[in-house]
């Protein structure tokens, strides 16, 4: 096995030593995040993920979740956003050209994407 191999990306895990700190602010750390299939500019997905990691930490039942993220994408980049969150769920949407991500973080789906 090389080395490479046993590494972990710097930029969706945080090493072992800073596990017991706190989180500042929305940056993902120690969050597995893994963007499944997207149809946006690399930026706003940044923003999703950020968005959905404070609303994780700030709500506990999924609908909440999907509450914060849909009003604050509908806030910053106009209506109409709709957000799924769950660890279990099928879908077919359609979307904005440019309005769509599906990611996991750590073992819950995020579909968010813009229609209407």
């Amino acid at each position: 096995m090389n080395h490479d191999s046993k590494r972990s990306n710097p930029s969706l895990m945080v090493k072992p030593e800073s596990e017991d700190r706190k989180p500042s602010s929305a940056a993902p750390v120690g969050k597995k995040i893994v963007i499944k299939s997207a149809d946006m500019f690399g930026d706003m997905q940044k923003e999703a993920v950020d968005i959905a990691i404070a609303a994780f930490e700030k709500h506990s039942v999924e609908k909440d979740v999907a509450e914060q993220i849909k009003k604050e994408f509908d806030k910053r980049h106009g209506p109409t956003w709709h957000c799924v969150i769950g660890r279990n769920f099928g879908s077919y949407v359609t979307h904005e050209t440019n309005h769509f991500v599906y990611f996991y973080l750590d073992q819950k789906a995020v579909l968010l994407f813009k229609s209407g």
